[in-house]
């Protein structure tokens, strides 16, 4: 009995083994992601005036509108950018 326990653990742990090298496999391949996932959209980074670190406009601090907008990193950098 106790060998049949031993076999039935060792079949459902190879089982998962290889399972999970197809899901691997067919996942590295492109078939499994779902649409959405498979085009993700580009983010356009601008990059800070001061120090040069690309930020996301979205979080990015910003000064001035329209055309002339800057975007900035932190808080420091804006500043320096107002002084300089």
């Amino acid at each position: 009995m106790t060998k049949l326990i031993v076999y039935l653990v060792l079949l459902v742990i190879i089982g998962r083994i290889v399972w999970r090298f197809m899901y691997a496999i067919f996942e590295g391949a492109g078939m499994l992601k779902e649409p959405r996932e498979r085009e993700r959209a580009a983010v356009k980074l601008v990059r800070d005036p001061v120090c040069g670190v690309f930020v996301v406009p979205s979080q990015a601090l910003t000064s001035g509108s329209g055309t002339s907008t800057r975007y900035f990193c932190s808080e420091k950098c804006r500043q320096q950018w107002g002084k300089g």
